[in-house]
């Protein structure tokens, strides 16, 4: 009888400078298994890679940590949210659970989070998967820009970030730009409501989105750390998505033509659609970059 490499997923926290992170970890056998951290995005949490954990944690070491004003982790009130301050939380995460060497996966916020991560220790970084995480201006759809370009004076500002919070707008992020939703569950835009809808998180992400403008200010910094370390890359990229399309995965290759790139036709949330198409580049990917060193 055949034994299914099935995930052994515990679920933990770590205090980081005030801040009490919730985290999955999945547990396989191997105590050489390649590392892997993922890094969630908006308004998500590390929930959605559930599903990426069952499949790959029986042979992989997964990790995936909640941001303070996202998911279970739980942060102090007066904690003030930038995505630097999310860089030093995820920062002091890593140092605690004591990772010195991991692929690192960045999917939209976890881009600008996981490239501050890199700047700051380039060492650490044995290869980059990318989903949907943007860092190029061409990365950016016409709604993103108008979007980037709010700042607390816009008249009307912080109305339209309260649209993007609300369940319709959340459940929006899931659907849009995918031709088959009865491949999404809607788990995953319920339980992320459930979390934007606790007390102080709204006030979160409306600082988080007034910040945005500064990730677009690094890109050009993070994209000579690509051309200076030329980390081994995997694309994978949700062609339809509305914020992030197209160009922006294949603006990597500029900076990094060794990149393997693939593209689905399908959203932002692209694991919850291709999942099955994914999870074996994912898995073919940490096995070649591992071993390599």
């Amino acid at each position: 009888m055949n034994i299914l490499p099935i995930a052994r997923t515990v679920h933990r926290h770590v205090d980081v400078e005030g801040v009490r992170v919730f985290y999955r970890e999945c547990l396989p056998e191997r105590r050489d298994a390649p590392v892997l951290l993922l890094l969630h995005g908006f308004p998500s949490a590390s929930h959605q890679f559930r599903r990426l954990i069952d499949a790959l944690g029986g042979q992989y070491r997964l990790i995936a940590p909640d941001y303070p004003g996202f998911g279970h982790t739980q942060a102090p009130a007066g904690f003030i949210y930038s995505f630097d301050a999310l860089a030093d939380i995820i920062e002091g995460f890593v140092q605690g659970l004591g990772l010195t060497r991991f692929v690192m996966y960045v999917f939209d916020f976890g881009a600008p989070v996981g490239f501050r991560l890199a700047e700051r220790h380039p060492e650490r970084i044995a290869g980059l998967i990318v989903q949907n995480g943007n860092a190029y201006a061409e990365g950016l759809s016409d709604g993103a820009r108008d979007f980037i370009a709010l700042r607390p004076d816009t008249p009307g500002a912080e109305e339209t970030i309260h649209d993007l919070l609300t369940l319709d707008g959340t459940r929006s992020q899931y659907e849009t730009g995918v031709a088959d939703t009865s491949l999404i569950a809607p788990d995953g835009w319920t339980l992320d409501q459930h979390f934007l809808d606790l007390p102080g998180r709204e006030q979160a992400q409306v600082a988080l989105a007034f910040d945005y403008h500064s990730n677009v200010a690094r890109y050009q910094l993070w994209q000579a750390w690509l051309r200076e370390h030329t980390p081994p890359t995997l694309v994978t990229w949700g062609r339809h998505d509305p914020f992030f399309p197209e160009p922006g995965a294949r603006a990597y290759l500029r900076d990094l033509p060794e990149a393997e790139l693939h593209l689905f036709d399908t959203g932002h949330f692209a694991l919850e659609t291709h999942l099955p198409d994914i999870a074996p580049l994912i898995a073919g990917f940490l096995d070649r970059v591992w071993t390599a060193e």
